[in-house]
């Protein structure tokens, strides 16, 4: 058998570099994105600033994420690739005052990996902007330097977590009257745990201190080697979703490329952009993922057959021929994968699942796709166990559609996936038709969910007018809908993704853009 180790050196040495492709600029839309962009921070700025999260409709807030400012810091990337002098200076001043040694009443249960993505990430990449390519925008040296020293204080808090048997982190944090206390859990996820490694690893890379990176990569090599691959590892390089944090052996055998797994895998390869002298590891376990998921979880809906979609699995015989939106971020990550390696293949199947998941919007009532999506293989026989056709209320639609909404998952929580693969097919091929069909996702999303002074989560993408509103402006509208949606229409520029294995910028998975390791500032 050929190693993926031996594969990747072949890659890597024998195919040539992807010619870059040009790319088209469109004035109107980048102006319409922008204008989305400062509608939701106006109405975010003036009834729930400095607090999480917008409620648009009673003009309200939330502090869903423990107070500190989610939506402002979530924002300040996109604000900074929009030029948005206004709003930079709005959350470059809030980010000052921010206190992560305290949350506000009711909100004393810190997330690890939400913290991590969201503020770490936003304020790293701010760092990263300010003190680069886009210094102009703050000439106070002093608040620069103060955005790195409250990613330190945060990490700093958040390194507890680390303090586990194993070295596996405990995705709880519990702030209390007396100090910080870590949750009671016995598990922790792979996404969870395989999506600290690229923002720790990268502050310790710029402070010069390696217990960052140390915590992060002593967890993850429990993913990167599994104790138990009878157990953890059903397919070559596909794991389970759950390690025990005392041992960090597996518990189940169950994943695939939905919610809980996803962003192990997009940070693979993404380690390796970040710095392929000291990642190869991390590339060699993409490939073998890509490889086996092309080869065991690749599935055809009987009614549409041109479609590929990635079914989830719980363990090597029992596959489920379910996925999300959240999943839709694998076109990109393969194509991803497929221009750094040099590798075609992989660039091809990840345009296929970006046609998929397109045909997810394009199938619905609002035009807009669902949280979570069936569909019936074309492989397994019709009356399998795990191959069930769709319930008689959804067959028709799935004879068009080639998937089927199941009951109560036809909701849309102003999720970036889809749009954000499509900005990296853009991104690898230069085809216009990726933009048509991003502006054509942004125009339904826009007309849909803009609500009372911002936007909001809708229930139902099946139904008129998207089935009414949760009232709720997820922060990550900010980071990643909103600045996938202006990137893929926007001029060139050094953070944009480029079709060679010489990126200057890697992506976090909130889509806040780091300066790769190396890159000259």
């Amino acid at each position: 058998m050929v190693s993926s180790r031996f594969v990747g050196a072949i890659l890597a040495c024998a195919l040539p570099v992807f010619a870059q492709p040009s790319y088209v600029s469109h004035p109107d839309r980048q102006d319409a994105v922008k204008e989305a962009f400062q509608r939701s921070w106006d109405g975010y700025y003036q009834y729930a600033f400095p607090n999480d999260t917008l409620r648009p409709i009673s003009k309200t807030s939330q502090n869903d994420r423990n107070g500190w400012g989610a939506s402002a810091v979530d924002a300040i990337s996109t604000a900074l690739v929009m030029g948005n002098q206004a709003v930079i200076a709005q959350i470059v001043d809030h980010i000052q005052t921010i206190d992560f040694s305290a949350t506000v009443p009711g909100s004393e249960s810190v997330s690890v990996f939400e913290t991590t993505i969201r503020y770490l990430g936003g304020l790293l990449s701010a760092y990263d902007f300010l003190t680069g390519p886009l210094s102009e925008y703050v000439t106070d040296q002093t608040s620069v330097d103060k955005i790195l020293q409250q990613a330190i204080s945060l990490a700093d808090i958040l390194s507890v977590t680390f303090i586990t048997p194993s070295g596996v982190p405990i995705n709880t944090l519990i702030y209390g009257a007396d100090g910080y206390a870590v949750g009671d859990d016995t598990t922790n996820g792979i996404a969870t745990i395989g999506t600290l490694v690229l923002e720790w690893t990268h502050l310790s890379d710029i402070t010069g201190d390696d217990k960052y990176a140390n915590l992060t990569q002593v967890a993850e090599d429990y993913l990167l080697n599994v104790r138990n691959p009878d157990v953890g590892e059903p397919f070559p390089g596909l794991i389970g979703t759950d390690v025990n944090i005392t041992t960090g052996l597996f518990t189940d055998s169950s994943g695939g490329w939905n919610g809980g797994t996803d962003s192990f895998y997009e940070y693979l390869i993404k380690m390796f952009v970040y710095d392929q002298d000291r990642f190869g590891e991390y590339r060699d376990r993409w490939i073998a993922a890509v490889d086996s998921s092309i080869k065991y979880l690749a599935s055809h809906p009987t009614s549409r057959p041109e479609l590929t979609f990635l079914a989830a699995y719980d363990g090597p015989g029992d596959l489920s021929f379910v996925s999300t939106h959240l999943a839709c971020f694998d076109g990109g990550n393969f194509i991803l994968g497929g221009l750094t390696l040099d590798n075609q293949d992989y660039v091809n199947f990840g345009l296929d699942l970006v046609e998929a998941c397109h045909a997810t919007y394009t199938a619905t009532v609002t035009g807009i796709g669902p949280e979570v999506f069936y569909w019936q293989d074309n492989k397994l026989p019709a009356n399998a166990s795990n191959n069930a056709p769709p319930p008689s209320g959804s067959s028709d639609f799935y004879t068009t559609a080639g998937f089927w909404i199941p009951s109560g998952a036809g909701d849309y929580v102003l999720r970036p996936e889809v749009i954000e693969s499509f900005y990296y097919a853009y991104r690898a091929t230069g085809d216009t038709k990726y933009q048509d069909w991003a502006w054509e996702a942004f125009l339904n999303i826009n007309s849909t969910c803009s609500a009372g002074v911002g936007f909001s989560s809708i229930n139902d993408v099946n139904a008129p007018g998207g089935g009414g509103f949760t009232d709720f402006q997820e922060s990550f509208w900010f980071a990643e809908v909103l600045k996938y949606s202006y990137l893929i229409q926007a001029d060139d520029a050094e953070w944009q993704v480029n079709a060679g294995h010489d990126n200057k910028w890697v992506f976090n998975t909130e889509a806040h853009p780091f300066l790769v390791k190396g890159t000259p500032i």
